[in-house]
């Protein structure tokens, strides 16, 4: 299914507005709100968190100040902390970036969740607070994904969510002195309501035991 494009007109950018969920809260990236819950979050024990982006890891505070703050400035990439409500720390980053206004399209990436967050409940409810922003308060036709066909994570994440495969950009990249052949994935509008209502089967308080553990699979309730 494509859009009805009769009346098409471009779609507004992100404002960067909280978005609240019941797991956690995405709000503008902050420096001095939420450098010192990240630089905790991020120098966790996950040896492999930095390994497909394009810059870190990050061994002196002063230069992962720098780069959150460039982050944090930048219009080209919106950057979100994702704040966990328990505790009411931030755990993690992630942004909006090739946001195509024109053509409705706009993707998520930069991910960088700490290991405390990686794995739970909130860590999916943040990637549906953006989906669900970019597609039904925004009015965008096309939400993208890509990675390292390397990130094995990365792929198996945008699968859970939803995301369909389109292909391999052989030879996209060089980062980090390594090649990177990049996988495409995208979820347009007329796939997103199954998506939409799927997510929110899994977030609602009656698909988890007791001790916090998932009854149905995400990809279970699109099936």
């Amino acid at each position: 299914m494509t859009s009805d494009l009769a009346h098409w007109q471009p779609r507004p950018t992100p404002d960067q507005r909280t978005l609240q969920g019941r797991f956690v809260r995405l709000e503008a990236l902050d420096v001095a709100r939420h450098g010192e819950d990240l630089w905790r979050a991020l120098q966790g024990p996950d040896p492999a968190l930095w390994d497909y982006l394009p810059y870190g890891p990050f061994t002196e505070r002063g230069a992962f100040d720098t780069w959150l703050a460039g982050n944090a400035q930048s219009r080209d990439l919106l950057f979100y902390a994702v704040v966990d409500l328990a505790s009411g720390r931030a755990l993690g980053l992630f942004s909006y970036l090739r946001i195509t206004a024109q053509d409705g399209s706009i993707e998520i990436g930069h991910v960088a969740f700490g290991a405390p967050m990686q794995r739970t409940p909130g860590a999916t409810e943040a990637v549906y607070l953006l989906a669900r922003h970019a597609f039904d308060d925004l009015g965008y036709r096309r939400l993208e994904w890509k990675c390292d066909a390397a990130n094995a994570r990365s792929l198996r994440a945008a699968e859970r969510f939803g995301f369909t495969r389109e292909g391999l950009f052989r030879q996209h990249m060089v980062r980090k002195g390594r090649n990177r052949d990049t996988a495409w994935f995208s979820i347009i509008d007329g796939e997103w309501p199954a998506c939409r209502e799927a997510f929110a089967r899994w977030l609602a308080e009656e698909n988890f035991d007791e001790a916090g553990r998932q009854k149905q699979r995400l990809e279970a309730l699109r099936e």
